[in-house]
């Protein structure tokens, strides 16, 4: 017999996957289309912008919302699974940028008002979005917001000067993409039993396929 968990799992609406060229870089997005929506939901990710770490809170969302939402996530550039940019880094600002060509590209012809959902980096980067679409989004909430930059904090200071130093951006960059030298069974067991102690399968898979892919550019978006 299944489990109870399994039985809810089949029950869930499962987000879709695909890939679109946005400012003419490939960016990935997971969404679940809603039959009648009333609202859409615009979801920006934090850092790294990796969107499939989130598929479990987008079908949750989607199910708490009783299917009355169309719900999207943007990934952020240079975060998928194949490695589209060579490793060229990108900025904060390019990343705004990103999502506002984005919604431009994408959601333009959606009627129905736009609620923007971001976490940490991703929800100062919502700040600008609704700057330029103040008509279209009508509101903005941010989970774990990242809004400046706090000076006393011993790890935002550690990750600054990582970001800002080449040789330790390298370094950090090289010991991740080695996950990918393991078989993705041992990959999975080493993330699980370090990082990923308390995380779920989804964010243990996430790690093992993307972060190991394109490691650098989620140092850039910290510059």
């Amino acid at each position: 017999m299944e489990s109870e968990n399994e039985l809810m799992n089949n029950a869930k609406t499962h987000v879709t996957s695909r890939l679109a060229r946005v400012s003419g870089l490939m960016t990935e997005i997971i969404e679940i289309k809603s039959d009648d929506p009333k609202f859409h939901v615009l979801f920006i990710p934090g850092n790294p912008g990796v969107v499939p770490f989130y598929k479990d809170f987008l079908e949750s969302l989607y199910e708490f919302l009783h299917g009355n939402a169309s719900t999207t996530a943007v990934g952020q550039i240079s975060q998928t699974s194949k490695n589209w940019e060579s490793g060229r880094l990108f900025s904060l600002q390019d990343q705004i940028d990103h999502k506002v060509d984005f919604i431009r590209q994408e959601m333009e012809g959606i009627k129905v008002p736009i609620i923007l959902v971001s976490h940490s980096i991703g929800s100062y980067i919502s700040l600008d979005i609704l700057k330029n679409f103040s008509e279209k989004v009508v509101y903005c909430i941010g989970l774990y917001p990242f809004l400046s930059l706090n000076k006393q904090s011993t790890e935002q200071s550690l990750i600054g000067k990582l970001a800002a130093s080449s040789v330790l951006s390298a370094t950090a960059s090289f010991l991740i993409a080695s996950l990918r030298l393991l078989p993705m069974w041992a990959a999975r067991r080493l993330v699980s039993n370090s990082l990923g102690a308390s995380w779920s399968d989804t964010a243990v898979q996430a790690t093992c396929t993307h972060l190991s892919i394109t490691p650098c550019a989620m140092f850039s978006i910290w510059q």
